[in-house]
């Protein structure tokens, strides 16, 4: 049974110039233990869908469950079994490393001491140890990310939620935040949904690929079948692919892309 599952889930907004239909039917699934991609142009309804998928917009129609979880019917449960990290982050920059993610497994109602367990056993697992006493103000982009992830680590969700994880990032950075995202799926089984501008991000980590366009899924895929599918051969680009399913490219182009 797939841990996230969506059915004709749907967003229209109200404006003074009359509804508008961000979101107008999407139907996807995840496994348990898979890395899912999801992609789309600027306006294509991504950050909408992912904003009902973890609770903060409710949904004006469809279906979702989300970790066994009724998105509409138990918003509560599907919170207590997901991560969210967003593209922006949410440390304070006046703590330290250690003070942040005390906090954050005291919010989860973890008693004192096993807040402060886990906070050592996250440290340890996402390279943060000698960084626990720092305040967050100091961290690199690529360590202040790390914090970010064991922030929604902290409660060991079922569904891990990455909305452009490595946006701004060097490549150097970039490289080590996508094995740490291999390491999350491989030692943890936890399903992480990603969504990111990189194509050849997507490319390197995604199990498979859902590409979206004006609200409702136009294709969906392993990295290889869509490139093969829609550019004629596996060794094409997931960049030709995604041009040839949605007429536009996935971002601006000065992003620069890195090899791994």
């Amino acid at each position: 049974m797939p841990v996230l599952s969506t059915s004709g889930l749907a967003r229209t907004f109200t404006t003074k110039n009359g509804p508008v239909d961000a979101v107008r039917g999407i139907d996807l699934t995840a496994e348990r233990g898979e890395i899912l991609g999801f992609l789309g142009p600027n306006g294509a309804g991504k950050t909408t869908t992912l904003r009902m998928l973890t609770t903060l917009l409710a949904p004006t129609g469809g279906t979702a469950t989300v970790a066994g979880r009724d998105l509409v019917r138990d918003p509560a449960g599907v919170r207590r079994a997901t991560g969210y990290v967003a593209q922006s982050g949410g440390v304070d920059p006046s703590v330290s490393v250690r003070e942040e993610l005390v906090t954050q497994a005291r919010l989860y109602r973890l008693g004192k001491a096993q807040a402060l367990a886990r906070t050592e056993e996250l440290a340890a697992d996402l390279g943060l140890t000698e960084l626990l006493d720092r305040r967050t103000a100091a961290l690199s982009g690529g360590q202040r990310r790390r914090l970010d992830i064991a922030m929604g680590l902290t409660h060991r969700p079922e569904v891990l939620f990455l909305d452009e994880p490595t946006t701004g990032l060097d490549p150097g950075s970039r490289a080590d935040l996508w094995e740490l995202i291999r390491r999350i799926r491989a030692d943890h089984g936890t399903t992480v949904f990603l969504t990111t501008h990189y194509l050849d991000e997507a490319d390197a980590l995604a199990d498979r690929l859902v590409i979206v366009d004006r609200g409702v899924v136009v294709a969906e895929g392993t990295p290889d079948s869509l490139k093969r599918t829609h550019a004629g051969s596996p060794d094409a680009s997931l960049q030709d692919a995604f041009l040839a399913i949605t007429g536009r490219p996935s971002a601006p182009q000065d992003q620069t892309p890195v090899a791994v």
